[in-house]
Order: structure tokens, then sequence, then C-alpha cells
């Protein structure tokens, strides 16, 4: 039966949610305060990493965490400052930094990025699109045996998990990437990687060409409610009744939701990236492991990239930070050197990160035609399409083609 879906947020996760929602015949329209021309789902790293199985609350990481929250330069950063949204959120930040939940994590997000990863490739297979996509997998890069035996223990968890991780020394991982100078890497060859701008505009052509329609710089600012059901968004510019809403805001998803009556636990986490646009002879993904570094080749340049910076929702842009990346880059890459206007034309993005590292899809108990995606933090590229499809089975009523109860709106409450 076809339905009137709403989605708010024309990022990767709204954008995936319209696609699938279309292809099962329901009636599609997006929000979104933007023009869908910048954000996380532009600034991003391209990468879709089954490589990526440990969730960021992990042993170890509140301490590491408190290590650096005062240095502004160091990848990871939270803002110091009184906010309860903040606190709770930290709080069981620290409460799912355990062994237990790490191991309980790692299978539910092995399967829901390598179900994503399939997903993408059959976009890329379809003749509709037209976008960068390459399986060159994925370099996990270090100069010291300290980072050396870390990288060892994560590439056993992937393993375990049955992806194909190799492990190259220092000669071999010369031959394939000569401008790299690091001691060896670990090899994820499950892992594929993108243009954002390019599959985005792609994405956003197919749908706007296939009756998806579109309101852009428009504001949600309230809601109707009856019973448990909403009946209809309010925006600074009209009014819309449908049969089903999706939540697909990121970082703005708990401004939302707590219109709603729903409480969630997201903060804000702002990366950053910086675009070479010249010939830098880097070959190969990769992640620069003792400096939480990414560089991507991408569709005519190269993007480097990193940084989780807690500190609310906000559009400044920490400069020390774009030159720690700057910096960065040349550590590894020792002939690549990031000139002053490059990092004049960084970009950020916000990415929503739940506290246990798992995201956030379906619906809430409180309300029966309101469905969220949010949540993702780093992984909300690689993810999207698993989102985007279970979304549209939970509104078109079928069998979810994976476990929802980790993702539950409602596990913190």
């Amino acid at each position: 039966m076809s339905k009137k879906v709403v989605i708010i947020g024309g990022g990767i996760i709204g954008l995936s949610s319209a696609y699938y929602l279309l292809k099962e015949g329901h009636k599609v329209k997006v929000i979104d305060q933007s023009d869908i021309t910048s954000g996380a789902s532009f600034a991003n790293a391209g990468y879709i990493s089954p490589s990526h199985v440990v969730p960021l609350a992990a042993p170890g990481m509140v301490i590491n965490g408190i290590k650096m929250m005062f240095n502004q330069a160091s990848p990871f950063y939270l803002k110091p400052r009184f906010d309860i949204d903040l606190f709770k959120w930290a709080w069981q930040f620290n409460k799912s930094a355990t062994v237990n939940h790490v191991q309980k994590s790692v299978p539910v997000i092995k399967d829901i990025t390598v179900f994503s990863k399939g997903l993408f490739e059959e976009m890329k297979n379809n003749k509709l699109f037209d976008f960068h996509f390459e399986k060159k997998g994925l370099l996990m890069s270090y100069q010291t045996s300290k980072f050396e035996k870390k990288e060892q223990n994560l590439a056993s968890i992937a393993k375990d998990q049955g992806l194909e991780v190799l492990h190259l020394d220092k000669t071999k991982l010369k031959e394939m990437e000569p401008e790299m100078k690091a001691e060896g890497a670990f090899h994820y060859l499950d892992d594929a990687h993108t243009t954002p701008d390019d599959f985005m505009k792609s994405l956003y052509g197919y749908l706007k060409a296939n009756g998806v329609e579109f309101f852009t710089n428009e504001e949600v600012i309230g809601f109707e409610k009856k019973s448990n059901k909403i009946t209809e968004l309010i925006t600074n510019k009209q009014q819309l009744i449908f049969d089903e809403l999706v939540i697909a805001t990121g970082s703005w998803t708990p401004i939302l939701a707590k219109k709603l009556g729903v409480k969630m636990l997201v903060q804000a986490g702002k990366g950053y990236r910086i675009n070479v646009k010249r010939n830098t002879g880097i070959n190969y993904p990769a992640i620069l492991s003792e400096l939480n570094t990414a560089v991507s080749p991408m569709d005519g340049f190269t993007r480097f990239g990193g940084t989780m910076e807690i500190a609310g929702i906000n559009s400044k842009i920490n400069k020390v930070r774009i030159k720690q990346i700057a910096n960065n880059a040349s550590i590894f890459y020792p002939n690549v050197m990031i000139t002053g206007d490059e990092m004049e034309n960084a970009a950020f993005g916000l990415r929503p990160v739940s506290p246990d590292g798992l995201p956030f899809i379906g619906r809430s108990k409180k309300l029966n035609n309101v469905c969220f995606a949010t949540g993702h933090a780093m992984m909300g590229w690689s993810q999207a399409h698993a989102t985007g499809k279970l979304i549209s089975e939970i509104i078109s009523e079928k069998n979810p083609s994976l476990d929802l109860n980790p993702f539950s709106i409602d596990r913190f409450n």
C-alpha cells in the first residue's frame, strides 16, 4: 500500500531512505534546512568501511578522551561546558565503554556495514547512476611498534568476523604506496571508497527526476499530534500532512525529537576536511593510525580529514585543528605540503554521535508513524544504504533485513 512519507533531512541517510521508499512505491517528500550542498554528507572521507567493526565506545576511550579534551589540536576534543544533555550522553558513553559492549556490538556493526556496502554496489551497477566507486580496500598505516600492536589487535577482531585483512611490511607497503612514510599497514580488502559530492549529486538528481519533491532552505518549527501519531508538520513556509514521518536530521535530531516528546542522546561530532586538487601521488585510502587522520584519493583530488570535536552545534572552523590535519599529512606523506589556500578552503561536517557507537534506526514506542535514523557518527556514509533500506522496510510493513533491537530508539530511556 502506497503511503505519503515526509523525510526531514537531505543528507545521505535521508536521501537513501527516500530512494528505497520510492522503490517500494511510496510518495516521498524531503525537507531540508539547507540547499543540500554541504555538511557531513559532503565533507566525509567517502569510506564504505566494514573494517570499522569496533564501536567508538570502547575500553580506554574515556581515559584517552580526558587526556586529549583540553588540547584543541588533538584528534578528540570535548569542549568543557555546562550542558545537561552532554552530561547524560557522557554518562551513557562511559557505561558503554566496556569489553562486553564491544563484543556484542562488533557483529552488529559488521552486519549493517557489509549489508550497506552490497547495496552501494547494487547502485553502482545500476546504469541510472553515475558516481565514483572503487574497491581498493583501506590501509591502516602505522609508524611505531605501539600502533602496530594496536592495529594487529583490531585486525584480529575483523578477521574473526570473516573480513579479509593482509599485513603489509614496509617493503610491500612502499611498492603499493611509494609516497607514504610508514613502517607497515594492515590492508582491509573488503573496504571501498567513493567521492561523496559525486554520489550526493547523482542520487539527488535521480530522486528529483523520479517524483520525489524537495523543499530546501526550509525549517521545521512544529508538529500537530493526535494520540500517538503525528498528523502534520509546520515549517516556516507551509504545513504538510502525511502518513509516515522520517527524522533523518543528523546532529539536529535531538532538537526535533524533543518537540515530538522523544528523548535522544546524540551529540554533534565535528570533523574537518581539506581537499588537495593537484597530483599527490597517493593511490590508496588510508588512516594514519598514530594521528587519526583519514586520506582519500577521490575523483580528481585527494581529501585529508579527521578529528572528533564535541562542541555542540556550531559553524565555527577551528584553524588549529585544520593546521594539525595538514601537519599530519606531511608526517606520513613528506612530499605533500598542504598550502595556506587549501587550508583556507577547508570545510566541516557535524556527525551525529550516539553514546554507545550504534545508530538509532526505527520507531519510538511513543509514536506509531515516526521513524528515526541517526547516530551513525563516523559510519554514516558506510551504513547509509542499509539504514535507508531498513526504514523503507519498516514503513512498508515488511520483515526487516537486520535485527533492529540493537538500534532501538528507546534503549537509553
